[in-house]
């Protein structure tokens, strides 16, 4: 689209920018402006191509096809050091300083100041704290960086771009692990650098902070530029609607996020399929009698983690299904981490089976009951040089401890049964599970939860990135689970998947809870008015 600006002619320009790695097209004709004196943030679900963009732009990667043009001469840089060179600065999300050094000597490292030969000091110190002072920040320079909380840190970051006179300052996800006060302190600091003449890009998937910064918002939808907009002239729903690409559903069918005759097929399903293997205490998969359904299981009450999620309560039921929705980085993942073990609370209280419950480490969830699939399939699931039975029968190991070592033939017995329930397509139990394809690996890792027995199982994207056939197949299995009696707590940022096969709905936004919702009282319409709420364009 044809945008006007303020400004005469951008800083940074790519043009028709290409990146492709095996069998995947990362980026595809992208281009981005980029004009002194403004902040420019780019918006995008995951695996929308932000990150690969940006490593295009400074160097991690070379582009396929395509231009960049710094202050309208061609550049291509090699390297994030050539970049930096180019006047192009990068503060990532995980500050990449040293914290056993000093402020100044963070700011400075291997552009130190020197007199007859040796380091100054005096001089470096009296820089450091000039270069802080333009941001606003007045600390001892002196001091060790760690000393220093971590919006401090990415300050420090920020001046190291400001002693190499960046002309262009890209912040990919800074205040992902920040409080109110700390992104309050770095927006103010980036309104003076705005305001100095600098063009900065801003990534984040924060709504409130995209339109408390922004001058103009890039969408970006599965490696592609969906539109550039100015932030003043669209409003939150639009800016959801975009990011999603989900498209308004009205009629019969929509509450549900599905079309009538799938609600129909659910439906009739749900009242005539036999009962489904699932395990029993020993973990043999046999059908077992399903508890009374819609007993409060787990309450979380005040859950929080500071930069994470601020204090959620959360109520699971026996038998239900409950879907957390909302767009990434709204606290979905973050939550599930806490309930698992996975990460440490700061506050709030987990009650389960009308207990209360410390969970220091995923040992003590599981030890509760709880089984989570992680997201990340491939670092955080699946361990792909070992077979499907090694990976299958983890969990059920780890529960016992490495002083009960399972025997082998009922490691075998386990894997063979769960194969078939899941209809799992492996040559054998013995084959690698990095040979089997992304829905085979998403079954097994299933699997390796249900033999634990698990009263409540999570599931992170237990979707994402599997063909049609196996997502419905999972979803089957998932529901039949409910049925008996198994609590779900079901995560996908494909917002029509949650609408159709949640009992209960919970939508995220900014790390918050933002609303809780029956079955049927959203559609893929009404639930992007929630998620991007206090919108008065909505």
């Amino acid at each position: 689209m044809t945008m006007t600006t303020t400004s005469s002619s951008p800083v940074l320009e790519l043009r028709g920018i290409s990146k492709a790695f095996t069998g995947v097209q990362a980026l595809n004709s992208v281009s981005l402006d980029l004009y002194p004196g403004e902040v420019h943030t780019l918006m995008g679900q995951n695996g929308a191509g932000k990150s690969t963009l940006i490593k295009v732009l400074t160097g991690v990667h070379m582009p396929d096809s395509g231009q960049i043009l710094l202050a309208g001469q061609p550049i291509q840089p090699q390297s994030t050091l050539e970049a930096q060179h180019h006047g192009i600065s990068t503060v990532y999300q995980e500050v990449n300083l040293c914290p056993n050094l000093s402020v100044a000597e963070n700011i400075f490292i291997g552009r130190y100041p020197r007199k007859f030969g040796r380091i100054d000091w005096s001089a470096m110190r009296r820089q450091a704290a000039g270069l802080l002072e333009r941001m606003q920040v007045r600390i001892d320079v002196g001091a060790p960086l760690a000393q220093y909380p971590l919006a401090i840190q990415q300050m420090v970051a920020i001046s190291r771009s400001l002693l190499v006179s960046a002309k262009v300052l890209i912040l990919d996800e800074p205040t992902s692990s920040l409080d109110e006060k700390e992104v309050d302190l770095l927006f103010s600091v980036l309104r003076g650098l705005r305001e100095q003449g600098m063009a900065i890009l801003f990534v984040t998937h924060f709504l409130d902070q995209t339109y408390a910064i922004s001058d103009r918002i890039t969408v970006m939808r599965n490696g592609e530029r969906e539109g550039e907009y100015l932030a003043s002239e669209l409003s939150r729903v639009d800016l959801v609607n975009k990011m999603v690409g989900a498209p308004a559903i009205s009629g019969a069918g929509a509450a549900t996020g599905a079309a009538p005759d799938a609600v129909a097929a659910q439906e009739a399903t749900a009242a005539t399929e036999p009962a489904t293997a699932v395990s029993a205490g020993d973990g043999t998969a046999e059908a077992s009698a399903a508890p009374s359904r819609f007993q409060t299981f787990l309450r979380a009450v005040g859950l929080s983690r500071k930069g994470a999620l601020q204090p959620l309560d959360l109520e699971i039921r026996q038998g239900e299904l409950l879907g957390l929705a909302g767009l990434l980085g709204s606290g979905r993942t973050e939550a599930a981490r806490l309930l698992f073990g996975a990460d440490k609370a700061d506050g709030g209280k987990i009650t389960v089976d009308g207990k209360e419950r410390s969970f220091t480490s995923p040992r003590d969830a599981i030890a509760a009951g709880i089984g989570f699939c992680s997201e990340d399939r491939k670092h955080e699931g699946a361990i792909l040089d070992l077979s499907v039975r090694e990976n299958l029968i983890l969990a059920l190991q780890a529960r016992g401890g490495i002083m009960q070592a399972i025997p082998m033939k009922r490691q075998q017995q386990l894997a063979q049964e769960y194969v078939k329930a899941l209809g799992i397509k492996t040559a054998s139990i013995e084959t690698p599970i990095g040979s089997l394809s992304g829905g085979n690996q998403q079954k097994v890792l299933l699997a390796r939860w249900l033999v634990t027995d698990p009263k409540l199982l999570i599931l992170d994207e237990p979707t994402r990135g599997i063909d049609v056939r196996a997502k419905q197949e999972i979803m089957d299995y998932v529901a039949a689970l409910c049925r008996k009696g198994m609590s779900i707590l079901f995560i996908s940022s494909e917002l029509p998947e949650v609408l159709r096969v949640s009992d209960r709905i919970v939508v995220m936004r900014d790390r918050k809870a933002c609303g809780e919702y029956p079955r049927g009282a959203l559609d893929d319409t009404t639930v992007l008015h929630v998620i991007a709420a206090g919108d008065q364009h909505a």
